[in-house]
């Protein structure tokens, strides 16, 4: 994409790559259930990670096959799963598209969105330097954001801080998603590990933590005070300010040394 570059001496003609951003219809046994904007990559894990997160399947393999039909205007993922799961998909189905930075848009329901979330017992426990090694891995394994500058990135890294996974997309939920898409794609033990993220701490992201199962959320930038009160209740360590050598831990501290 062409630009023009101005700064305070000069000014030049510029070719830059810019982030994707997509309309992905995720249709479940053909029947649509919601629109969300999306980075159009990692689909298959985007479409199991968002069906777990959503509570429409309890498991990866329920996600019997996902098809991605391309058109001009947008993306469907056809998403087969069993019939119960279907029918779930039809109770939760959301109203409105999802913008890129809403996870929650088009839901109609206050319980829906403040759900009872299933509770972090898995007895961990994490180094500060593991958290901020993560941290600066993810930092440095985001081609895309290297590219555009425009995309936000979730990694899930082993209990020493080495990433082991990471998905990046412009909406920080689909990132996440993706990712619990990809962890439960390769069966990996998540209560051994912890999740980073390139962004905010949001609510929303706490509960997709949480039904994910790992014990640990970090994030570059502050928390919400709603998200507190959730991984609190949820029993997830929640921690912020994730950057330079310091981190600050909201959250069931005793996950992390020191804290």
């Amino acid at each position: 994409m062409m630009g023009t570059r101005i700064d305070a001496n000069a000014r030049e003609e510029v070719e830059e790559r810019l982030a994707e951003e997509t309309p992905v219809t995720l249709a479940y046994n053909l029947s649509p259930h919601a629109v969300m904007m999306a980075t159009p990559a990692d689909l298959e894990d985007f479409a199991v990670g968002f069906s777990l997160t959503e509570g429409i399947v309890d498991r990866a393999r329920d996600v019997e096959r996902v098809g991605v039909v391309r058109y001009d205007r947008g993306i469907e993922l056809q998403i087969e799963v069993p019939a119960e799961a279907a029918a779930r998909s039809g109770t939760r189905s959301r109203r409105l598209s999802g913008r890129t930075g809403c996870g929650i848009c088009g839901t109609a329901d206050v319980d829906r969105v403040l759900r009872e979330l299933p509770r972090v017992e898995w007895p961990a426990r994490f180094e500060p330097s593991a958290v901020l090694r993560a941290m600066r891995e993810l930092s440095a394994r985001q081609p895309l954001n290297d590219e555009t500058g425009a995309v936000h990135a979730a990694g899930w890294a082993r209990a020493d801080g080495t990433l082991a996974q990471v998905r990046e997309d412009v909406g920080r939920h689909n990132a996440l998603d993706k990712l619990v898409g990809a962890l439960a794609r390769s069966g990996t033990a998540v209560e051994q590990g912890f999740v980073v993220m390139t962004s905010r701490g949001s609510f929303e992201l706490v509960q997709k933590v949480a039904i994910l199962g790992a014990p640990l959320l970090a994030t570059v930038s502050a928390p919400t005070a709603l998200a507190v009160r959730v991984a609190e209740q949820a029993g997830l360590t929640l921690a912020g300010f994730a950057r330079g050598d310091r981190v600050t831990v909201y959250t069931h501290r005793d996950r992390v040394a020191g804290a």
